[in-house]
């Protein structure tokens, strides 16, 4: 049969349509592979060593919980009101940002006061920010373990000072997210305080998802 008069204009623009599609996706998506930052050798700064804690399920969470995928770790306590808010929603947009890659990047954060934060506070505290269970944890459990596993592998402090006049507790601890490889190698320390350094942890991340090195 042939073709009316209008039905050829009508291809033209739909033809036109798809053109315009194609060229704006080759816009968004070519300069994305042109200035990615490329691979780099990552550092090996520790490696973490056997440790047996609980979970905000109030199940046993052990070193195994780290093989196989990458992990990165951060560090709160649920009374605090200062940094560890910021931290935490740094995380959850951490969560956000690596939702491609499901389970191949996990996060996990310690807290830092294990006597108060129970596993039932730190499941409150995981709705707040709307953490997905599959894919971060939060851990505690007896003070001497937590503060073993903390001070030592993980490389930070949990020194208490005097607690402030609202009673919450002043623990001082750096602001910052560890990355463990699937082998438990510690192969990155990146300040949450500055935003270059968390696009690092998120291409380093994948970039050991990717390849494991």
């Amino acid at each position: 049969m042939a073709e009316t008069a209008h039905s050829i204009p009508g291809r033209k623009l739909l033809l036109g349509l798809l053109a315009l599609v194609v060229i704006a996706t080759a816009v968004i998506v070519v300069p994305s592979f042109i200035f990615r930052p490329k691979d780099k050798p990552l550092p090996d700064q520790g490696t973490v060593t056997a440790f047996s804690l609980v979970d905000e399920r109030n199940q046993v969470f052990t070193e195994d919980a780290f093989r196989g995928h990458v992990t990165i770790v951060g560090f709160i306590f649920t009374r605090c009101d200062l940094a560890c808010p910021i931290i935490s929603m740094k995380m959850e947009r951490i969560q956000e940002k690596t939702f491609d890659v499901g389970d191949k990047i996990k996060l996990t954060s310690f807290s830092l006061d294990p006597t108060y934060d129970t596993p039932e506070r730190l499941a409150e505290y995981a709705k707040r920010y709307h953490a997905q269970p599959d894919r971060w944890r939060f851990v505690t459990g007896p003070f001497d373990k937590v503060h073993a596993v903390i001070e030592g592998p993980l490389m930070t402090s949990m020194m208490r000072e005097q607690d402030r006049p609202t009673g919450v507790p002043n623990i001082q601890h750096r602001e910052y997210f560890l990355l463990v490889d699937q082998k438990l190698h510690i192969r990155g320390i990146y300040d949450s305080d500055r935003v270059n350094q968390l696009d690092a942890l998120i291409h380093d991340a994948r970039q050991l998802a990717r390849t494991g090195s």
